[in-house]
């Protein structure tokens, strides 16, 4: 896999847009994108940039492979927390992320039916205090 590829790859993993990542680089999008098409031979300082932006190590990147194991991090914007996922290609990420939309549609229903619950106890406890 080409090094643009990775990048991309590992940066939309992070959740950054190009426009994101060409703004932490200081550089322009064009140029950016350009980068991540494999039309700019990239130096060692960019390079670390990159890496750094991207929060990961050199050697993550140059053995990044859709393929190979890697660990991921995704925040949550809801619940606020960061979980760490081990990960062997992006179909399986993909398909974590979407579990973990589901887990979360199901814990949202379950609190409507408790809020519901709550809401039935306390016309109980009014009829029985007036009926007292």
């Amino acid at each position: 896999m080409q090094l643009g590829k990775k990048i991309s790859l590992m940066r939309t993993l992070k959740g950054l847009s190009q426009k994101e990542m060409a703004e932490k680089l200081n550089m322009s999008e064009t140029g950016y994108a350009k980068i991540e098409r494999g039309e700019t031979q990239l130096q060692n300082p960019k390079l670390d940039k990159i890496i750094g932006v991207l929060g990961i190590e050199m050697t993550d990147l140059l053995n990044f492979d859709t393929e190979n194991i890697f660990k991921a991090s995704f925040h949550d914007q809801c619940l606020q927390y960061s979980q760490h996922v081990y990960i062997n290609s992006a179909i399986e990420l993909t398909q974590e992320l979407e579990k973990t939309k589901l887990e979360l549609e199901a814990k949202k229903k379950e609190v409507e039916l408790l809020n519901e619950q709550i809401s039935q106890l306390k016309e109980i406890n009014e009829l029985l205090k007036k009926n007292a």
